[in-house]
């Protein structure tokens, strides 16, 4: 397995390599956005996974987060960064990481979150999921295809990050099942402790925006009040509309 670490300060680079070495990864380093991307880019064999600080000289780690993904939506990334503030975290996972851990970290936390990005890389259908949808799934003018992580309505095209695709693959699987926010964080995030309730509502609210004809009166992901949410392929236009809470 192979490594990026993208981190100016070169203790903790070097640090961080020296531990992943010990646990037999392959570890590469940059200094910058566009020595990373440029890494990414001439990698033979391609990288496995990307820790990403922030704070970065000349490009931060959102451009570059953002870049890797016009590239490739299915390579994990990991931030690793001293910014705590909510809206840092939201903007990061706007901008398309799959984890988010604050500095200073746990180094044991930080193996076991790589180890477990990889994991669900390499077996990305989860044992523990109900029915798992086919490489390609459809609902309502909806088109999902698993394996290249597009998304297709009548209009648009879609290019869903890891986390997109696994939340709306989680929601399929569980069809017509009431599941509560924490259950989501848990089997979808594996339940970091950086990642809030309110982080799967923007999930949500993103993928309502991509899938809902109008996503201020959604007819497929319905929110349930105090709880969490329910997933309908095929709705009853009469039933489950009115279950819904608008915007939810």
């Amino acid at each position: 397995m192979r490594i990026l670490i993208v981190e100016d300060e070169i203790t903790l680079a070097e640090g961080l390599a020296f531990n992943f070495q010990q646990e037999g990864y392959q570890v590469d380093l940059a200094s910058d956005g566009p020595d990373a991307l440029e890494t990414l880019e001439q990698a033979d064999p391609e990288f496995d996974i990307v820790i990403l600080d922030l704070m970065l000289p000349g490009m931060s780690g959102y451009e570059i987060c953002r870049e890797i993904r016009e590239r490739d939506v299915q390579l994990p990334i990991l931030v690793l960064s001293a910014r705590t503030l909510s809206e840092d975290k939201a903007q990061a996972f706007d901008a398309g990481t799959d984890q988010y851990m604050t500095k200073p970290f746990a180094l044991p936390e930080l193996l076991s979150r790589v180890r477990n990005l990889l994991e669900r890389r390499q077996r990305p259908n989860d044992n523990n999921t109900v029915d798992s949808p086919d490489p390609q799934f459809q609902f309502g003018n909806v088109s999902v295809d698993f394996l290249s992580f597009q998304l297709t309505t009548d209009d648009d095209v879609h290019n869903l990050t890891r986390i997109e695709m696994e939340l709306l693959r989680y929601f399929i699987e569980h069809d017509g099942m009431v599941l509560t926010r924490h259950q989501i964080l848990r089997d979808v995030w594996g339940e970091p402790s950086e990642i809030t309730t309110r982080s799967t509502d923007n999930f949500v609210m993103r993928l309502r925006r991509m899938i809902e004809p109008n996503p201020a009166q959604p007819r497929h992901i319905l929110s349930v009040r105090g709880t969490g949410y329910r997933f309908i392929a095929n709705p009853d236009p009469a039933g489950d509309l009115l279950q819904s809470e608008s915007g939810g």
